[in-house]
């Protein structure tokens, strides 16, 4: 699995790109939150359908915790937040950051990221909320989900369920079986309805009488 420095760094000196390391990524500060490397991780190719994904490093250099109540993007949408286990909320610690997106981390989806995938090698504005510090705004990179992004990036898109099989012989709708159907049996002549029928006194079922 990639390293997450890959995604963590801000720079990686004179010989980033022989790291495969993309310098300069996006980044704000507001008050004691930075958000680095903002990423929007969509679907491989441009028009596939499928969920997006929001990948980014968020440092609190305050000395309380916060956590991270909302990802937004601008024009309408917005992440479904998970915690690395469990349930409850994202929480950046004081003095300290966490990795949203990636096998062991915080999650943001996208659930429908279609839409996305037609901005691949653009940018999107992503706001993200902190519970004291408000609203982070800044422009994210709209990327595929392929080289080292893959592993930060969403899942594949679910394929579609097979429909069931129709029954051999289904009923009409007056509700009479098809045609080709056999009808049920009907109980012997005089045995009322849902009692088996008795031979007549003196008679064994299956012999002749005397």
């Amino acid at each position: 699995m990639l390293s997450t420095a890959a995604l963590t760094a801000c720079g990686a000196g004179n010989n980033a790109e022989s790291l495969g390391i993309k310098p300069d990524n996006p980044s704000v500060t507001v008050d004691t939150i930075s958000v680095q490397n903002a990423n929007v991780i969509t679907q491989p190719e441009s028009g596939k359908a499928g969920p997006a994904a929001v990948s980014a490093t968020i440092f609190n250099k305050g000395n309380e915790d916060q956590t991270v109540d909302s990802i937004a993007l601008q024009g309408g949408g917005s992440a479904k937040l998970s915690p690395a286990q469990g349930a409850g909320p994202v929480v950046v610690p004081a003095q300290g950051k966490i990795v949203i997106g990636g096998q062991g981390n915080p999650s943001a989806v996208i659930e429908d990221g279609l839409a996305l995938t037609k901005n691949i090698g653009g940018v999107q504005n992503v706001v993200f909320g902190l519970s004291k510090t408000g609203a982070v705004k800044l422009d994210a990179f709209v990327v595929p989900s392929a080289s080292y992004y893959k592993d930060f990036g969403p899942s594949a898109a679910p394929s579609p369920a097979a429909a069931p099989a129709s029954p051999a012989n289904p009923a009409d709708e007056s509700g009479q079986p098809a045609t080709g159907a056999s009808a049920p049996a009907s109980p012997a002549a005089g045995a009322p309805a849902g009692e088996e029928a008795v031979p007549p006194a003196g008679e064994e079922q299956g012999e002749p009488t005397g």
